[in-house]
């Protein structure tokens, strides 16, 4: 008998399954569930987008562009990152076209870590850090972050957590799951325990143009953070182009060079339709981003007072497209909560603890959805929550 156990490698085998993935498997298996799972755009690609990714077909455009990704491609990425957060990168030595941004996630991760390095990684976060980290052979080293500090990195709690062994500081702002978001403010005081070290910074912005009040500021536009910072972002938010897999990353030359390296080997090059039609995106998009944001920050607005209005407590957030209520009173695990609601009244969140041990008490719950989708949901949530003991 084959011995699958001898094949696999113990790395992988050790992982657990995405806690988001497990929760869409169940919801594949039933009907008329109302959800609020999802973290992409409920919007379609705008249609001067999709119109050029059609045209690039049409023109027999189907050919492999450079392994960074197409000159003209990777200059808007430039124009458009100085544009809109003032940031400058050379499009011909510090701008590389990935798979999406995960891709530029997991490649930097792996360009960077070797085993035994720690990488300091906040929580609640997006899934697929720690894991990335372990692959890698990396030690990831988890700081809890909470509500009381809405939940931010503090300067404090990065500095207790760095050891001689520490390699890189992750930083996903605007955050999923919280929606929390860091100021300059904020970022100057994580800059400042970050000066006199030799760590790097994997700065997640992929939520950037999503922030309520006030625009995103990048860590790489602070004093002495550039040059230790690898910014990694997409298309898929800001654009509603999830199904293009299309983001990029951002670094020094010293640094993109060793990432491109691992990009030629493992993927060649990101889609030629994809990053065609993302030219146009960047040139002509602009539009289309403040349209979805503004949208976006009236369903935040709703959700949250729908929410209070229900006796469901939150962390009002301030960016992305999710919101994070505090669910614990009900005297049920995160888990139990979220598959209960799911099986008893048909209605889809996601728990916590998908996003780390320290979502243990709290939920995730997309807003990208119409508001007559979010009514409905909340309307189960009512009906379950008013079951509970609370």
């Amino acid at each position: 008998m084959f011995d699958y156990d001898r094949l696999l490698s113990p790395t992988v085998t050790s992982l657990k399954k995405s806690g988001i993935r497990k929760f869409f498997d169940l919801l594949e298996e039933m009907d008329d569930v109302v959800s609020l799972t999802v973290g992409q755009p409920d919007f379609v690609t705008p249609w001067h987008i999709r119109e050029a990714g059609i045209e690039s077909l049409e023109r027999g455009k189907t050919y492999y562009t450079s392994n960074a990704g197409t000159l003209d491609l990777r200059r808007e990425i430039s124009a458009y990152l100085s544009r809109r957060f003032g940031l400058v990168y050379d499009p011909k030595k510090e701008i590389i076209v990935t798979i999406g941004g995960s891709e530029a996630i997991d490649m930097t991760i792996r360009t960077l870590v070797t085993p035994g390095d720690e990488v300091i990684i906040p929580e609640p976060c997006f899934v697929c850090y720690e894991p990335l980290v372990r692959m890698a052979g990396g030690v990831p080293v988890i700081v809890d972050t909470s509500a009381e500090d809405k939940f931010k990195l503090t300067p404090e709690k990065l500095a207790a957590a760095i050891t001689p062994r520490t390699k890189l500081l992750v930083l996903a702002y605007p955050n999923n799951p919280t929606g929390a978001v860091m100021t300059r403010e904020d970022l100057e005081g994580i800059a400042e325990v970050l000066r006199p070290t030799n760590i790097a910074i994997l700065s997640d912005e992929i939520y950037a143009e999503l922030t309520f009040g006030f625009r995103h500021t990048s860590i790489a536009s602070l004093p002495g953070m550039r040059e230790r910072t690898i910014l990694a972002s997409g298309f898929s938010k800001a654009y509603a182009m999830t199904g293009w897999r299309l983001g990029y990353v951002c670094a020094p030359p010293q640094i993109s060079d060793q990432i491109l390296k691992l990009h030629q080997y493992a993927i060649m090059c990101a889609p030629t339709t994809s990053q065609l039609a993302a030219i146009e995106a960047m040139k002509n998009g602009d539009a289309d981003i403040e349209y979805m944001a503004e949208q976006y920050n009236f369903r935040r607005r709703y959700i949250y007072r729908g929410l209070a209005d229900i006796g469901i407590d939150s962390f009002e957030p301030e960016g992305a497209f999710y919101i994070y209520p505090e669910i614990g009173k009900f005297g049920l695990s995160s888990d139990e909560f979220c598959n209960r609601l799911l099986y008893e009244y048909h209605c889809a969140i996601v728990p916590g603890t998908a996003f780390g041990a320290s979502g243990e008490g709290f939920a995730r719950i997309s807003y990208a959805y119409s508001v007559k989708h979010i009514d409905a949901a909340l309307e189960r949530l009512e009906a379950f929550t008013k079951t509970l003991k609370k």
